[in-house]
């Protein structure tokens, strides 16, 4: 059953569209209309992926972990509103005050908020009187943009920059969030009918790192956020990675083994996470019919052996390392073997755990103010994924981004590649 459409594209996108993202900060001269086609770009990126999807779609909050279509399209605006406008345009006008306590996520310091949990209870405004809130803001930082002085510039891009990459987080939040609410509906509702997961690399064997002590974080001109930094010394031990991601057909081996029922091959908490959901396979798999099914943002379609293992949680993830006899690479070793171009499908299909806990580089600082809180206050109890999804934008994904994740979520495109330590 597919989804009707509710809202039209922005006609831009029918258009030749300008690379993202846009020349750094830091160029001289400063390209305005440069910064202002990027901002278009994102803006109208959002709009595209909301575009299938009915009012009712966009109204639903399936879990605790998962926003509602129409609050990510509010909450990116809100961000461009609160951090940039506000500051920076005099004599801006806020479009509504009432949409900052809807639509702040986790700022502690811009002010109280909606609670996460109840994000779906928000039916005002509707869909049509957020395209009004996202068209007042557009105007306003285009304007803003066209007016500022090469000087208010140099205070003005570096929050422009990290609401565009923010607001494609949320881009591939929306996909991966509906993903979860359509997979839960017996109608099978189908977001897009020409949705393909891409192909994978056919390569196989693996690539072998020396021990070594090499630079690990961003470096050079180019967006980061501030958990990339600051570049530091860290020691590789030697280790082979596979160039292949883990495909469905050995993950299938696994759960044939009966690695889901094997309390030796898991860590206790992931035991009882696996045994109190009732996994038995990656989420969105299903039997039919004697068929292993997996939801996808096309609808239901039979699981493809040769496609890399996705919806699988750090837990399982490390448990099926565990019944290779493997480990999963930790996040330097990852960083080293990618940015040398040895490894295959390290982005664009899944996101990849790593055994590294999510924890701050030797003199980290986060930024200043409410925007300090964007990275620095999740160091704990998490795992770092490396690369990037299909769900993830053009132009998002670098070989320092670490993303991060509790051990038991499974929603993203999430899965893994194995290592095996030499020493």
């Amino acid at each position: 059953m597919a989804a009707t459409a509710a809202l039209s594209t922005d006609d831009r996108q029918d258009a030749p569209r300008p690379a993202f993202p846009p020349p750094p900060v830091t160029a001289r001269p400063i390209d305005r209309q440069a910064w202002i086609d990027a901002y278009r770009v994102v803006r109208a990126e959002t709009e595209r992926r909301a575009a299938p999807l009915s009012p009712e779609d966009q109204q639903i909050q399936s879990m605790e972990d998962a926003s509602p279509t129409k609050w990510h399209r509010a909450h990116v605006t809100w961000f461009f509103e609160q951090f940039l406008l506000a500051e920076h345009l005099p004599g801006y006008a806020i479009h509504d005050p009432r949409l900052h306590y809807l639509f702040n996520s986790y700022y502690v310091a811009a002010g109280p908020r909606q609670p996460r949990t109840q994000r779906g209870l928000i039916t005002r405004p509707t869909c049509a009187e957020v395209a009004t809130y996202r068209a007042h803001v557009d105007r306003a930082v285009e304007a803003l943009l066209g007016q500022a002085s090469e000087k208010a510039l140099a205070d003005i891009l570096p929050i422009l920059e990290i609401g565009l990459f923010h607001e494609q987080q949320h881009q591939e939040l929306l996909w991966t969030d509906i993903l979860h609410a359509f997979a839960q509906n017996p109608l099978d509702p189908v977001y897009d009918e020409g949705w393909r997961f891409p192909a994978a690399s056919t390569e196989v064997g693996s690539v072998t790192l020396d021990k070594a002590i090499t630079a690990i974080g961003h470096e050079g001109e180019g967006f980061s956020y501030d958990n990339e930094s600051p570049r530091h010394d860290s020691l590789i031990l030697p280790v082979r990675i596979d160039r292949a991601l883990v495909r469905n057909r050995d993950w299938l081996a696994f759960m044939e083994d009966g690695g889901y029922g094997r309390q030796d091959l898991w860590l206790n908490d992931g035991w009882y996470a696996a045994q109190g959901q009732g996994w038995e396979a990656p989420g969105y798999w299903r039997r039919h019919d004697g068929q292993w099914l997996q939801a996808s943002l096309a609808g239901p379609k039979p699981v493809d052996p040769d496609a890399p293992v996705t919806h699988v949680s750090y837990y399982e993830a490390d448990a099926y390392a565990r019944w290779a006899g493997r480990v999963l690479p930790t996040e330097f070793e990852w960083e080293v073997a990618a940015r040398n171009g040895d490894l295959p499908d390290a982005y664009g299909l899944v996101w990849q755990w790593t055994r590294s806990a999510y924890l701050a580089y030797p003199g980290y600082r986060p930024l200043p103010g409410a925007l300090g809180e964007y990275n620095g206050k999740f160091m704990s109890n998490q795992f770092v994924l490396r690369g990037s999804s299909v769900a993830t934008p053009e132009g998002h994904a670098r070989s320092t981004y670490r993303n991060f994740f509790y051990p038991h979520q499974r929603w993203q495109f999430t899965g893994l590649r194995l290592a095996e330590p030499l020493s």
